[in-house]
């Protein structure tokens, strides 16, 4: 009984010297597992990289959409500039074009009242008050109409115009030349280049 004791006694000190290699084996291995670091070293790299792509790309689309929205909005203040210059001319034309048909009826309301003043100052008389006073009135008249931007039209003695004169009579003189205005029955106005009345005259020739 006592050697198979000591038999027994001598397997279980072996079974813990068993056991000791297979943790010394596994040690040598450890090592190769942290040669890693490296690879740990970069995955932070790429993980800090990350954010700044991530970051940098809204604010160059918010930098984007605010140029695209300050080139639309100088779009539309040059376009209504545009517009307003356009309305101004436009209303500026129309003020100028309904001031001068307003004052062209106007005058041709008042050109009867020339028209007879001018014939009585044609007609001969004695008394020198009466005809300096109509002469005076002429004058008046006169200066009223050109302060409205009225004008008389040249016609006598001028070259035949279809644009500025009415022809009521055509008679042969050698001493004219062809188309020669040779008398003016009425008297032609105009405002700018727009005829208000055309002057009826004789055409020589």
């Amino acid at each position: 009984m006592s050697e198979k004791k000591k038999k027994s006694h001598v397997h279980t000190p072996e079974a813990p010297e068993a056991e000791t290699p297979a943790t010394e084996v596994q040690d040598p291995e450890t090592p190769e597992v942290q040669e890693t670091p490296e690879t740990a070293e970069t995955a932070p790299e790429t993980v800090e990289a990350a954010p700044e792509t991530q970051g940098g790309d809204p604010l160059q689309a918010q930098v984007e959409a605010l140029r695209a929205q300050v080139a639309a909005q100088e779009e539309k203040y040059l376009r209504l500039c545009a517009e307003y210059d356009n309305y101004r001319k436009r209303t500026a034309k129309e003020k100028e074009s309904t001031w001068a048909a307003a004052t062209g009826q106007a005058a041709k309301a008042i050109l009867p009242v020339y028209d007879n003043l001018e014939r009585a100052l044609k007609q001969e008389t004695a008394d020198e008050a009466y005809r300096k006073g109509v002469e005076m009135t002429m004058a008046q008249l006169k200066k009223v109409l050109g302060e409205l931007g009225l004008e008389e039209i040249p016609a006598l003695g001028q070259v035949f115009d279809a644009n500025l004169h009415s022809a009521v009579m055509h008679v042969e003189d050698p001493d004219l030349g062809e188309n020669i205005v040779k008398e003016v029955f009425q008297t032609g106005f105009r405002m700018g280049d727009a005829v208000v009345r055309y002057a009826m005259v004789v055409v020589a020739n």
